[in-house]
C-alpha cells in the first residue's frame, strides 16, 4: 500500500533499500538509523553467501524508533544462521527511522552477508 511522504510531498511505494551492504564482517554491529518516514513496512532478504570459523553464528534484527526516542524491535529476528543461509522477513509499523543490527558469535568466526529489500 502506498503511503504519502510530507517529506517527499508524493506517494512512495516500493523503493529499493540497502541498509547493510554485501562484506565481510567478524564483529557486532548495525547499520546506523536509517529514515523511514516515507513508509510504513519493508521487506527484508538477509542473504548469508559465505561463513567460516569454528560454530560460528549470526543474529539479525531489525529495529525501529520513533521521534521521542522510543527503541523497539521489528518483528520477529530473523533466523540465527550458522551457514550459507537466505531469509525474507515482512515487517510492519516502523516509527521515524530503522536501522538493522547483528550480532556475531563463535571462535575467529567470519559471515559474508547482506541485508537488502524495498519499502511498502
Amino acid at each position: 500500500m502506498a503511503r504519502y511522504s510530507a517529506t517527499l510531498n508524493r506517494y512512495v511505494e516500493g523503493e529499493t533499500v540497502t541498509p547493510v551492504a554485501s562484506a565481510a564482517r567478524t564483529t557486532s554491529s548495525d547499520s546506523g538509523w536509517l529514515a523511514s518516514d516515507a513508509f510504513n513496512a519493508l521487506e527484508l532478504f538477509l542473504d548469508v553467501t559465505a561463513a567460516s570459523g569454528t560454530s560460528p553464528t549470526l543474529n539479525v534484527i531489525v529495529e525501529t524508533r520513533s521521534s521521542a526516542g522510543t527503541v523497539r524491535t521489528v518483528g520477529t529476528a530473523f533466523s540465527q544462521a550458522t551457514a550459507v543461509s537466505s531469509e525474507r522477513k515482512s515487517l510492519v509499523g516502523l516509527g521515524d527511522e530503522y536501522r538493522v543490527r547483528w550480532t556475531i558469535g563463535g571462535t575467529g568466526p567470519s559471515f559474508t552477508f547482506s541485508v537488502t529489500g524495498y519499502s511498502k
